[in-house]
């Protein structure tokens, strides 16, 4: 892993953390920007609440869930898909917000990945004792675009394995304000993330919000 510090164009510096060839952790990339962040998200889900969605196994995830941007995932006993309208209120997902789509193509092309035009933002809550087992992100109808990944509230421990379930992976912790980029050779990595701790945010209290944003189509 390197580490490298960097300076953003409003002054302030970050870090960067080479987790693999096509995959890094941009310490504090969004630290600056998260109180507009976090308004955006009040009114995307006052448009489309969180709720916690089922698997296709018929188990109820324990992280809740919105979606931004032209598509939105879901995921119920008939798979995981993605699509234009919120199941729930029958409406199209609420637009993705200038600034989500400024700061994911910002961190995009920081990572190596230019042109990058996100689709679609995930929005997922943690409380204390929510996870996301070990999955890929494989959805998404071209995977030579990257995954972008924003961590907002209390610190997580992010799973980063390999292209095969069973290989051992790494856990990196992430705090406020960190982005994960991977694509590449890196795009079809297994990760998660582990059981969130107990904890208080000055922000956002218990919680922890992840905004992941892909190009979906």
């Amino acid at each position: 892993m390197s580490l490298d510090l960097l300076a953003t164009a409003g002054g302030t510096s970050h870090w960067r953390e080479q987790l693999a060839p096509g995959a890094v952790v941009l310490r504090g990339f969004a630290t600056a920007s998260a109180t507009a962040v976090l308004a955006e998200i009040r009114e995307i889900i006052a448009r489309a609440p969180f709720r916690h969605m089922q698997t296709p196994g018929g188990f109820r995830m324990s992280v809740a869930m919105s979606n931004c941007g032209d598509f939105g995932w879901v995921s119920d006993t008939s798979g995981y898909r993605y699509g234009a309208v919120d199941p729930a209120s029958g409406l199209p997902w609420p637009a993705l917000p200038t600034l989500f789509l400024q700061l994911a193509t910002d961190a995009a092309a920081e990572a190596g990945f230019a042109h990058f035009t996100p689709d679609a933002c995930l929005i997922n809550r943690y409380q204390p004792g929510a996870k996301m087992a070990l999955h890929q992100d494989k959805d998404e109808a071209d995977l030579s675009q990257p995954i972008v990944s924003l961590s907002l509230g209390l610190p997580a421990i992010f799973q980063f394995g390999g292209l095969r379930r069973a290989e051992r992976a790494s856990r990196i912790t992430l705090t406020h304000g960190d982005v994960v980029v991977w694509g590449g050779p890196d795009r079809l990595r297994y990760h998660g993330v582990l059981a969130l701790a107990d904890g208080t945010h000055p922000l956002l209290g218990a919680c922890r919000l992840n905004l992941t944003f892909r190009q979906a189509r």
